[in-house]
């Protein structure tokens, strides 16, 4: 397998470049076409009002932008938005579990078991964060090392 100056494969690249173009489109969803959908994932326990709902909608709209340009980008950076996208996913994972609990339909998720669903997936997308910027080989590299 081909490697770029970051030892990072092109298969590794291709979903590095795909999770970004995802991270993009939910963006933009959370700033215009799928903003009120997105008020299902602000947990209850933070907020039940509309416009604070609204601007965590619209602040995580921005940062998610950020991410998906960050992740088809690629560069030198890689590796740190790895990690921070994974965090992330797990910060927002609460948003997931709020949906699942209050039986929340948005999405599509109109189901428990679609909602159950959609929380196994967020450990595939951390998975795909660290893997596909090289993030997770760094992890166990750095802790390979530290073990020595």
């Amino acid at each position: 397998m081909t490697k770029d100056s970051s030892n990072i494969s092109i298969i590794q690249s291709i979903v590095r470049i795909l999770l970004g173009a995802f991270m993009l489109y939910a963006g933009i969803g959370h700033l215009t076409f799928l903003r009120t959908a997105f008020y299902a994932q602000v947990p209850t326990c933070i907020t039940t009002d509309t416009a604070s709902m609204d601007l965590i909608v619209w602040a995580s709209g921005v940062i998610e932008i950020v991410f998906g340009i960050l992740m088809i980008v690629g560069g030198k950076f890689k590796i740190k938005t790895g990690l921070l996208l994974a965090i992330f996913y797990i910060l927002i994972f609460p948003g997931n579990i709020n949906q699942y609990v209050n039986e929340i339909d948005s999405f599509g998720l109109n189901t428990d078991r679609k909602r159950f669903i959609r929380l196994i997936f967020q450990p595939v997308l951390i998975i795909w964060a660290l893997w596909s910027t090289g993030a997770l080989t760094y992890l166990l590299s750095k802790k390979k090392n530290n073990n020595k």
